[in-house]
């Protein structure tokens, strides 16, 4: 596994190593000896799996404190952009994001850890995302920013007009409303 910084601290790509041949390919989806040593130690306690349609935004979310989550995700039929903004207070890089696309060809995964908003938008006819999570979802500290934010800069690939949102995710205040407790100085793991 290749890990791929991005430009924000701790939000990192990783490129597995696939073996190819006649009968098709393999690769190691997670290790956790791997993980451990070369990104950071954590427990995964949860694993979720979505599936979409084009057009299908999900996000910014988030948990508060102390139900925090860091997440593994991937793309394992068709193709997301995947995106993480940093929210935590007192970061050089805070209101910053990352996009990059994952898609079931690139077999690429991103870490996005506690303190960062995630979301997604679909570009293809379908597809099946999967998350892999270290602390359980906990309803009560739902958090999240408007995909709508464009202070945010986000280039989503479409319009909003054309995107499929649930009506919480409609209802998300923006970055500078955004109700959130983490802080650049808090140990968030």
């Amino acid at each position: 596994m290749e890990v791929i910084k991005t430009a924000l601290e701790g939000v990192v790509i990783l490129e597995p190593r696939i073996f190819n041949d006649q009968r098709g390919y393999f690769f190691e989806s997670f290790s956790q000896r791997e993980f451990d040593e070369k990104i950071r130690p954590i427990r995964f306690v949860q694993d979720n799996e979505s599936r979409s349609t084009r057009g299908v935004l999900r996000g910014l979310h988030y948990q508060r404190m102390p139900y925090t989550q860091s997440k593994l995700v991937r793309c394992t039929q068709g193709a997301v952009l995947d995106v993480a903004v940093d929210i935590r207070k007192g970061s050089p890089t805070f209101g910053q994001h990352v996009a990059v696309e994952l898609t079931a060809l690139n077999h690429r995964q991103l870490f996005i850890p506690r303190g960062f908003a995630h979301g997604f938008a679909v570009l293809s006819n379908e597809a099946v995302f999967e998350y892999k999570c270290d602390n359980f979802y906990a309803p009560e500290a739902d958090g999240g920013i408007s995909i709508l934010d464009e202070t945010l800069g986000i280039d989503w690939r479409m319009t909003f007009e054309e995107a499929i949102l649930s009506e919480k995710d409609l209802r998300h205040p923006k970055l500078a409303e955004a109700h959130l407790d983490f802080d650049i100085n808090d140990k968030l793991y």
